[in-house]
Order: structure tokens, then C-alpha cells, then sequence
């Protein structure tokens, strides 16, 4: 039930960039998404959905990945490296 949880947790911040890919490029393709009056204000919302996504995604990884000690020193936590 755990992984169930996790995957259902990564799938909704993956789901946001993807979303967030496919306005981008429907702006490049001049194709104006119905609720979104304006071509410009849909690129920048697919560029934030596409960026709390990917750095949600990316922030878990790197969270997963320090609590394992498989990081490189640059990426370590400083404040929990005094103690």
C-alpha cells in the first residue's frame, strides 16, 4: 500500500508536466486551449506547471537519494553534516 501511496504522489507532479509540455507546445503551434484567452498567458502557465513538476519530482529524488548516502558531497545537506 506504500508504493501505491508513493506512486500516487509522484504521479499527480508528473501528470502537472506533462500538462505543462503540452501547453507549451500547443503555444508553439499557435492552437489556443479553450478556458486560456490569450497564447502568451498559456505559455507561461504551461512553463509553471512544467517547473513545480519537474522540481517537485526532482526534489523527491534528491530527498530519497541523501537519506541512502548516494549523492555526491556537492548535493549533501550542510546543516545536517555539523551535527
Amino acid at each position: 500500500m506504500a508504493r501505491f501511496a508513493a506512486f500516487i504522489v509522484l504521479l499527480i507532479p508528473g501528470l502537472m508536466a506533462a500538462g505543462g509540455i503540452k501547453l507549451m507546445r500547443d503555444t508553439l503551434f499557435a492552437k489556443l486551449v479553450d478556458p486560456i484567452p490569450f497564447l502568451w498567458l498559456q505559455f507561461i502557465i504551461g512553463i509553471v506547471l512544467f517547473v513545480i513538476g519537474f522540481g517537485f519530482f526532482a526534489g523527491f529524488l534528491l530527498h530519497r537519494d541523501r537519506k541512502k548516502g548516494k549523492v555526491s558531497a556537492k548535493f549533501t545537506n550542510q546543516k545536517n553534516a555539523d551535527r
